[in-house]
């Protein structure tokens, strides 16, 4: 597997559908020490979202960015895109029910963006009301 870029575009995004694959691109993350992130289809046409930074030891996720990540996560499932019993962390992160590979690939580009201190991806993929 190539390293992954920090933040990853979209694009690159692992898909961790299975367990073979999810545990491949856990792995891969753990030895590049960078934050984990990867979309997996549910079934059907629904995805999840996953980041987690405890395969990242060293990093530090900052209180402005745990703060605009919940906010998001907060307001997609206020809007109904994701489920309630989705998470914002502290560490690890998991946005269920997404309806599309795309919409999942960006928000998780968004995500990972954020978590390494570039929030504005996160703004454009989930705008704040005002």
């Amino acid at each position: 597997m190539e390293p992954l870029p920090t933040p990853c575009p979209a694009d690159r995004i692992p898909d961790a559908t299975g367990l073979d694959a999810f545990e491949a691109a856990c792995k891969e993350a753990k030895e590049q020490r960078v934050v984990f992130i990867a979309v997996e289809q549910q079934g059907g046409s629904l995805w999840t979202v996953k980041a987690d930074a405890l395969t990242a030891p060293q990093h530090t996720i900052t209180t402005t960015a745990h703060n605009a990540v919940r906010e998001a996560v907060a307001l997609l499932i206020r809007t109904r895109e994701i489920r309630p019993d989705s998470t914002a962390g502290p560490v690890d992160f998991v946005l269920h029910d997404v309806d599309s590979e795309g919409r999942a690939r960006e928000l998780a580009a968004a995500l990972h963006a954020a978590l390494y201190g570039d929030l504005e991806p996160l703004t454009r993929a989930v705008p704040p009301t005002t």
